[in-house]
């Protein structure tokens, strides 16, 4: 007997509407969100703990948690303890009109130094006012306005900010957009090697645990080829770090957009563990002799386009130069 065509489609769709992931996301008694799949915990955005706003813990594919615990969690066995301040996802910046948000008071320990002390002294922070958008479904999105002040808390600037968690394939996806405002005057925007969007990945999955001694599982591999130490201060579309955790192979790739600030972004991408994509640091990083800072005058932006990539295996496995350029597709 033939079936009906109008049948055959109407059961594909159920089917698919079925299998679909469904995001849910809810707000926290402290104003920041939590970001659930099928029920399952993804991540929080957290708004309370620091200096910034930032997305902590992430749960990647198979499970596995795709960030370091510490300092939110500080005693997990076998992790560093190093850079307080390298919480979960997060965006800082060294010196944006004069002002410090990529460290924190605790990045300086109890006794500070002469020259630490001028870093405390400008301390700033990026404050969320609003979130301004919230959805849940086969994409999540959370859409957040925030303000950079001084360390009198006096506002310089401000930022609109827009996450997205998606599934695609059998990776997990967050795009992060972020759209920086001279909204009250004119401000510098500093070179500095300690800036942009960063994930600090967990201590197992390092390349080497840095000052601590020892090797870790992980591997960093460019969009150019280039690996390990080599990535650092280089340009590229993507960068992936990849590794073990727990005995599961699991990486994360940070791909950089096309229409984002100075793309391709040269990375701040440590074999400890750190991975940012630094746009402002151009001589701080090596890339040229003369400064890269700049004055954005007032009501101008800078906007930052990247999407993180939590996938099984490594670069090869989770597709990642055929996910940047399905990526770089999109307006």
């Amino acid at each position: 007997m033939k079936i009906p065509s109008f049948l055959v489609l109407s059961t594909l769709a159920a089917l698919s509407q079925m299998s679909a992931a469904t995001f849910t996301v809810d707000k926290t008694p402290t104003g920041g969100a939590i970001v659930k799949l099928d029920g399952e915990f993804v991540t929080e955005l957290v708004v309370d703990q620091a200096n910034k706003t930032y997305l902590w813990p992430i749960i990647g594919t198979s499970g596995v948690t795709m960030t370091r615990a510490y300092p939110i969690i500080p005693d997990v066995a076998g992790e560093q303890h190093d850079h307080p301040h390298h919480r979960g996802l997060n965006f800082g910046h060294e010196n944006i009109a004069g002002y410090d948000t990529w460290a924190e008071r605790a990045t300086f320990g109890e006794k500070p130094s002469s020259k630490t002390n001028e870093r405390i002294e400008h301390l700033g922070a990026i404050k969320l006012r609003e979130i301004t958008n919230m959805s849940g479904g086969e994409k999540a999105m959370i859409r957040t306005v925030s303000d950079y002040v001084d360390a009198a808390g006096k506002k310089t600037s401000e930022e609109v900010r827009e996450y997205v968690f998606a599934v695609q394939g059998g990776n997990r996806l967050i795009d992060v957009d972020i759209v920086l405002i001279a909204s009250e005057h004119d401000i510098l925007v500093d070179d500095k090697k300690d800036a942009g969007i960063s994930i600090r990945v967990p201590s197992e999955m390092a390349v080497d645990r840095g000052k601590e001694g020892g090797k870790g599982t992980g591997k960093i591999i460019t969009s150019e080829g280039l690996t390990d130490e080599a990535a650092w201060g280089k340009r590229a579309t993507w960068v992936d770090y990849h590794g073990t955790i727990g005995g599961k192979a699991v990486g994360v790739a940070m791909l950089n957009h096309p229409s984002s600030f100075r793309h391709p972004t040269p990375w701040h991408v440590r074999t400890y563990g750190l991975f940012t994509a630094n746009p402002f640091g151009l001589s701080q990083l090596k890339l040229q002799e003369e400064t890269g800072a700049m004055t954005l005058k007032k009501s101008e932006k800078i906007t930052l386009r990247h999407r993180f990539v939590f996938h099984d295996g490594d670069e090869k496995a989770g597709k990642i130069a055929e996910a940047y350029a399905e990526y770089a597709k999109e307006k």
